[in-house]
């Protein structure tokens, strides 16, 4: 064998395996991020009594008072201010069975909470493409505990009922509702609800390569309150990082802004990112990666979101989530 074909078996076997130790740690840290992007709530404990279904709850300003019974089963919502929004079409405020009210899990005011989406403000056509998208099987959610609930609800809703749907949350105007603080280190959480909520006590750790979004009052949060909010701590650096990313690229990937447009606020049925929670956007960044995204639609995303670390993609998902719709 010549010197210079010994040369080249080399270098090609290095970068073979440099790409595999690439993907190796990738997928490492995609791996430990999938507990605070995807969190899944601990098993039942069984030695806690069942909730009262029938106490009247009530919210701080509101007037109205719910039952569990009324909207536990996720047919209803409840609408603590009906003032702030259009009247609901049924299918968000009640659901049409099968199909649960999209109210339940998206808010009657679409701001959506950071383990869902907020669908305020979002293009009519794209809330339909991806609808359709969960309903073919060419989008999931997440996890298999959580991916299981948007596609069942795209089978079970009629089109009629999703047009309708589509153009109330489309004219929502989107509130963000998440502040974004760059801190070292953060409360220490647990999962409750399907998100990070802070540990009693107020203990503190390094916040490493992660962002830790909780409520700022969790019991709030879980009767569904439309008017508080979260916080989202974030690595330091992270969204002056975030801003050169979005609107100059980093490596092979584009500027963000080149399609979402100048601060991120959406093009055409290009989605806005700005305000929105920064935990969702990591969240779909890497379903865009690894595939669970792969409608049409999602094919620039995902040939984007190959180039990204997940360094990048916490940068600018605190970024966007910094800046003002």
């Amino acid at each position: 064998m010549s010197v210079a074909v010994s040369l080249v078996l080399l270098v090609t076997g290095s970068s073979v395996v440099l790409a595999q130790n690439a993907r190796t740690s990738r997928n490492a840290e995609i791996r430990t991020a999938m507990t605070w992007a995807f969190p899944l709530n601990p098993p039942p404990d069984p030695n806690t009594p069942p909730p009262d279904m029938h106490k009247p709850l009530h919210v701080p300003g509101s007037t109205r008072s719910y039952t569990l019974a009324q909207y536990d089963a996720m047919f209803g919502a409840p609408d603590w201010f009906p003032q702030d929004h259009p009247p609901m079409p049924r299918i968000v405020a009640r659901g049409r069975k099968p199909a649960w009210a999209c109210a339940y899990c998206h808010l009657p005011n679409g701001q959506g909470r950071p383990e869902n989406a907020a669908l305020a403000g979002l293009p009519a056509a794209y809330i339909i493409e991806q609808v359709k998208a969960f309903r073919s099987g060419e989008r999931a959610s997440g996890r298999a505990a959580t991916a299981k609930f948007m596609p069942a609800e795209a089978r079970n809703v009629g089109d009629v009922d999703l047009r309708l749907a589509a153009a109330y949350f489309s004219k929502l105007e989107f509130k963000p509702w998440t502040r974004v603080i760059e801190s070292p280190t953060v409360p220490k959480t647990h999962i409750a609800h399907w998100m990070l909520a802070a540990d009693a006590g107020g203990a503190r750790e390094p916040i490493g390569e992660r962002i830790i979004e909780t409520s700022t009052d969790m019991e709030r949060t879980e009767l569904r309150d439309t008017r508080f909010g979260f916080i989202a701590y974030v690595p330091p650096g992270s969204i002056a990082r975030g801003a050169v990313i979005a609107a100059k690229g980093i490596g092979a990937a584009q500027a963000c802004e080149s399609c979402h447009g100048a601060d991120l606020r959406g093009v055409g049925n290009i989605p806005p990112l700005a305000g929105r929670s920064p935990t969702y956007i990591v969240r779909e960044l890497i379903l865009f990666q690894t595939g669970g995204r792969s409608n049409a639609g999602a094919a620039p995303m995902q040939r984007e979101a190959l180039h990204l670390s997940l360094r990048d993609m916490i940068a600018v998902a605190a970024y966007a989530a910094s800046r003002e719709p």
